[in-house]
């Protein structure tokens, strides 16, 4: 059971649709007991980075996924991937869970619209068990302002809008998709397949 975390930010049901249609068992929730019992996690997240951290903090959730992610496999989505890192600069500074290092900042692309929306492609990095059977350059669909900053070694894969912008990045038993995988047709159910097929 893959539980996708209700903290009053996310782009809930339509995870839960693109999992339902590959067969992915999976739970909307925000209760602890069954998030523990879950063998994986989905962070999704739509907004602003102090707005969900706010709301993750009132659920007393933080310090909660903070020890799961040790334990079995967390995906963050778009701005749940955000949050993964250890700061945010919107709106000002603010604390993220510090599950990957580095922090988000706005986007600065010479000439070219924000938000950045719209698909784009992804250029592999380093080897990922996400990207598994997903071929080079394959488009993804994008909706943000902000994008992480982060060594090369949390990168899987990146995309390009003006600056490098990591798309998919990871350590460990956590990942974050700048993008929305459940909105990325063939592409991104592959994704979401991978991880729910990764092992505990």
């Amino acid at each position: 059971m893959t539980s996708i975390i209700d903290y009053g930010a996310g782009n809930l049901f339509s995870v839960k649709n693109a999992l339902d249609y590959l067969d992915i068992p999976s739970v909307i929730t925000n209760e602890k007991s069954i998030i523990g019992q879950s063998d994986k996690m989905i962070l999704p997240g739509v907004g602003a980075f102090p707005d969900a951290m706010k709301m993750l903090n009132a659920a007393g959730l933080t310090g909660f996924i903070k020890e799961q992610s040790k334990q079995k496999p967390l995906l963050g989505i778009c701005l749940g991937m955000q949050i993964l890192f250890e700061k945010g600069f919107e709106f000002g500074e603010t604390e993220g869970l510090g599950l990957l290092g580095g922090s988000v900042i706005k986007m600065m692309p010479k000439g070219l619209k924000i938000p950045h929306m719209g698909w784009n492609s992804l250029v592999k990095l380093n080897e990922c068990p996400l990207l598994s059977g997903v071929p080079e350059n394959s488009y993804v669909y994008f909706v943000h302002s902000y994008r992480a900053e982060t060594p090369d070694d949390a990168i899987a894969a990146y995309t390009e809008y003006g600056e490098r912008i990591p798309a998919l990045v990871f350590k460990d038993k956590v990942f974050g998709a700048q993008f929305h995988p459940e909105k990325s047709g063939n592409t991104g159910l592959k994704i979401l397949k991978n991880f729910g097929e990764l092992a505990i």
